[in-house]
């Protein structure tokens, strides 16, 4: 192959008649020897400026394939692009067929708008806004087809599975306890720490004990689990759903004469719907563990002591308050994680671009919830 390379390697003869730049291609113009067909390609296009007309003569090329076809097409368009007269002569009825299809095609640069910024930043705000109504219309329709399928569930429970069911309480839920364990203790002594620090001034060190209790218990347990389960289990589903839909396995199941609402998202949501409580009472008394240690070694808050102020400070609607929130912030994340795996299209890219979304939006629509709640539960004075 080498050697047969050599004898054949493509050449250009030159000459130069008048106006007219005659050039005589001969060998091989093929891909393996790439390097060589550019080298004369360029020839071509060097000698050829500056005359009023050119002949490309393809007679004694032996091989041509689309590679060479294509750097003839560019070194003719280029030498006509310069004002040349170009003709291709000598080429048979095959080698004819490839300049023909392969012929090089110039892009012209994609003209930059010159816009105003402020309108540009109003306009991107607009079809953000857009964007939110329509994700809004999408999720209340997923909403109703979801209940719909629950509500065959309930009438007909022998098609439920139970089974599902158990196994992903037992994914989101106790494989789950360590990171939200570490996270609320951690979160706990920080705002122990801040609010003995902040408190001290006052000489009011003690009421910090206060704040662990309400601030934990009302918001800051149930808030930072829901966003680590949107983080964890959410994006969970969303990759579960998004790969069996990538693979045309939901597809399958419709066929199949089965809903995928049915079969896969409900477990899932009702599983998340569960286990968020579960954890939620975990992370509370976690986080109280934390503010405990640190009110004992920051400011000598003896635990028994501490467990006196708690109980002193906070009454059993503190304590339901979060639990309330608990397995709506659950529905929430599972239904965004479900119909965001859903709608994955079939790459990669898609996959990502809505496990990421799916993460973002439960996060946003848990903050947003827990804000709702928290206007409800001060109105009714609970």
């Amino acid at each position: 192959m080498a050697t047969d390379q050599i004898e054949n390697s493509p050449k250009v003869s030159y000459q130069r008649r008048g106006d007219t730049a005659q050039f005589a291609l001969s060998g091989d113009w093929t891909l393996i020897a790439s390097s060589l067909v550019e080298d004369q390609a360029a020839v071509i296009v060097s000698e050829g400026r500056g005359a009023a007309r050119a002949v490309i003569d393809v007679h004694d090329v032996a091989r041509l394939d689309t590679a060479g076809a294509w750097l003839i097409n560019r070194s003719r368009d280029e030498l006509a692009h310069a004002g040349v007269d170009v003709a291709v002569e000598g080429a048979r009825p095959e080698h004819n067929l490839l300049l023909e299809e392969a012929h090089f095609r110039r892009f012209a640069p994609p003209a930059r708008r010159k816009g105003n910024a402020l309108v540009d930043m109003f306009a991107e705000l607009g079809r953000l806004v857009v964007t939110g109504f329509r994700d809004l219309h999408a999720g209340m329709g997923f909403l109703g087809e979801f209940v719909a399928d629950v509500g065959r569930i309930f009438v007909r429970p022998w098609r439920f599975r139970g089974v599902s069911l158990v196994f992903h309480i037992e994914r989101f839920g106790f494989h789950g306890v360590p990171i939200i364990a570490l996270i609320n203790v951690l979160v706990g002594g920080i705002v122990a720490q801040q609010g003995i620090f902040q408190l001290r001034r006052f000489g009011a060190s003690s009421y910090a004990v206060d704040l662990i209790g309400i601030l934990i218990l009302r918001e800051l347990g149930v808030l930072l689990t829901s966003i680590m389960l949107a983080g964890r289990s959410g994006s969970a589903i969303t990759a579960e759903l998004g790969s069996m839909k990538m693979r045309e396995e939901i597809d399958a199941l419709r066929v199949m004469g089965l809903s995928p609402i049915e079969v896969l998202v409900a477990p899932r949501v009702l599983a998340l719907m569960v286990a968020l409580p579960l954890l939620t009472v975990i992370a509370d008394m976690m986080a109280l563990f934390g503010g405990l240690l640190v009110s004992w070694v920051y400011e000598g808050i003896s635990p028994a002591a501490f467990l006196g102020l708690l109980q002193r400070a906070i009454g059993r609607n503190t304590f339901y308050v979060g639990l309330i929130k608990a397995p709506f912030m659950a529905f929430v994340i599972g239904l965004i994680g479900a119909m965001e795996g859903l709608a994955t299209e079939g790459s990669a890219e898609s996959l990502g671009r809505h496990v990421t979304a799916s993460v973002v939006k439960s996060i946003f629509m848990v903050i947003v919830l827990d804000g709702f709640f928290a206007i409800f539960f001060a109105a009714i004075d609970y």
